[in-house]
């Protein structure tokens, strides 16, 4: 049974996420559609906006108490002077940060994990030589999220019999609402280690990276610091500098931001609903859906490592906590007394913790991927309404790994990357034409030639019998449908048995595509980092990625080893 791939995307405290993560909108805002401009400005692409960007952030001095806790925290990661360095550098007036984040998927989830890690690093450093002021990459760790089934498995490339699927395997993973900070990795993450070995074992890197794996995911540590742990050691030479959000040491300096989102929970959800219909309006999928009245945060009423709950407005002053099992609710008054007592209950959404962030940090610049430039798209009126300003919003890099197995397959079937995008049917039936020469002509053109000739019969049919039976033109286009039909059967037809005469190329052509485009995806949102480390080197890998990065481009690019 092949493979089935999920996409990870978070879930929000009053909203609903709609897939796919990509919209319409990040692909328009990238091409510098003017409608998509009207909702989120491509300052980045700007060399004075970006100065004016690093020079607000730079206003905004990092508190001490942050600076405080995020110096523990980043004392249990690799030894890295560069990060010993960049940490005593946001603790200086006028230092800035660019900041990434993602989801703590087993093995560092999708490769654009690295890529989203790569892009703020190249970010920081343009941003720093352009302007001349310090900044910083730092990566928030998204461990606020209780979406297990999203996080807990990857994907390895194999040369046959499909996609390697990896997974933790964890109890209850389907209905947990706790975040995944609380979550420790277990006995299962033993069986996917060893399948790894088993699988990259012979490729020349495969001892070095599965050793860095193996230190870190252990079954008693948890997701979040057997991540941070690998991604930490992979940019230690670049000094990238970790946050954890659930640090119960943190829980205090997020309150105001939890008590605002409740307190204002009906003025807000109706600001982001007039920029969503604003959105739909100008003809762009709405990511984000608000849900009237509901505040932006959850909240876990049996303890921090408890259950989390979307609050709904039920009677004035009262919530219903959605989703709850006994339909429980919570009035405002009980929110705020926990708040004050208890603030690590409470857990940001996805358009949340972006207020978040930028309260915490001196963020000149948020380095996302298309399904978070989509909802950055709708966060100007909350940013306007807390009294923060909008960083950059710079697009992640997007990269294809052609190595050697891709490249001798392109080779030999004569094809680009880009071909591998192509429906698999649409691909076979054009290299089988191109090898058969003019013996067999492409099915799309078969198949226009034989409706093209008799859509002009029928033309001239149905224009000889106007004047005669004025209903005959009913019968004409019911023809016309079924015929049509029939056609393109059997042309679908035609096209597979041109294509059943060479097994070897369609079997060449589904591994460029497994490779290239599983399933139709991109390769950066289903694969893993372990297959291409453990061939080319960990540390080697991410030198690749840094040194292809464009800080400030969107564009995809071919990595080829």
């Amino acid at each position: 049974m092949p493979a089935r791939f999920h996409s990870s995307s978070p879930r929000c405290a009053g909203v609903v996420i709609k897939r796919p993560v990509a919209s319409s909108f990040s692909a328009s805002w990238l091409r510098g559609d003017p409608r998509a401009l009207e909702f989120l400005s491509d300052r980045f692409r700007h060399r004075a906006a970006r100065a004016e960007a690093v020079a607000a952030a730079a206003s905004r001095p990092l508190a001490p108490a942050l600076h405080e806790v995020l110096v523990a925290r980043n004392a249990r990661l690799a030894p890295s002077p560069a990060r010993e360095r960049n940490l005593e550098l946001l603790a200086r007036p006028g230092t800035t940060a660019v900041v990434t984040g993602q989801q703590v998927g087993l093995f560092l989830g999708p490769l654009f994990t690295v890529y989203k890690a790569a892009s703020a690093i190249a970010a920081a450093r343009s941003l720093a030589e352009e302007t001349g002021r310090p900044c910083v990459p730092v990566f928030w760790l998204q461990t606020e999220d209780h979406d297990l089934p999203e996080i807990d498995h990857c994907f390895v490339p194999r040369s046959a019999g499909g996609p390697l699927r990896l997974a933790l395997e964890l109890p209850g993973a389907a209905t947990s609402r706790v975040p995944v900070a609380h979550h420790h990795l277990g006995p299962g993450v033993t069986g996917a280690l060893a399948a790894l070995r088993a699988e990259l074992g012979g490729n020349p890197h495969a001892d070095e990276h599965l050793a860095l794996l193996e230190r870190a995911y252990r079954p008693e540590a948890t997701l979040a610091d057997a991540f941070a742990d690998v991604l930490s050691a992979l940019f230690a030479d670049e000094g990238l500098v970790f946050l954890d959000p659930r640090d119960p040491r943190l829980a205090p300096l997020a309150a105001p931001i939890h008590r605002r989102a409740i307190e204002e929970a009906a003025a807000i959800s109706g600001k982001l609903a007039e920029r969503g219909q604003a959105l739909a309006q100008a003809g762009f999928s709405e990511q984000v859906h608000i849900r009237p009245g509901s505040p932006l945060n959850f909240f876990s009423p049996d303890g921090p490592e408890g259950a989390r709950y979307r609050l709904d407005p039920a009677a004035p002053g009262t919530w219903t906590l959605v989703g709850h099992p006994e339909g429980a609710s919570v009035t405002t008054a009980e929110l705020l007394s926990w708040l004050e007592r208890e603030p690590l209950r409470f857990t940001t959404s996805a358009l949340l913790r972006p207020i978040l962030q930028d309260s915490w940090l001196p963020t000149a610049a948020y380095v996302g991927g298309p399904g978070e430039i989509a909802y950055f798209a709708q966060l100007s009126p909350l940013h306007a309404h807390v009294g923060l300003p909008m960083p950059l919003i710079v697009p992640r890099a997007r990269f294809r790994v052609i190595d050697d197995r891709v490249r001798r397959l392109l080779d030999t079937l004569g094809l680009s990357p880009d071909d591998a995008n192509a429906p698999r049917d649409e691909l076979l039936a054009r290299l089988a034409a191109r090898d058969a020469g003019e013996a067999f002509e492409p099915p799309e053109a078969v198949e226009a030639r034989l409706v093209s000739a008799f859509a002009a019969e029928l033309a001239r049919l149905g224009e000889r019998m106007a004047a005669i039976d004025p209903a005959f033109a009913q019968g004409i286009s019911r023809t016309d449908k079924t015929v049509r039909r029939g056609v393109s059967r059997l042309v679908a037809r035609y096209g597979r048995s041109i294509t059943r005469r060479d097994q070897t190329t369609l079997e060449r052509v589904e591994r460029l595509r497994a490779w290239l485009a599983p399933e139709g995806a991109p390769q950066e949102r289903i694969y893993s980092l372990p297959y291409y480390a453990s061939r080319l080197g960990s540390h080697a890998f991410v030198r690749l990625v840094l040194e292809a990065c464009e800080p400030f481009s969107g564009n995809l690019k071919d990595l080829k080893p």
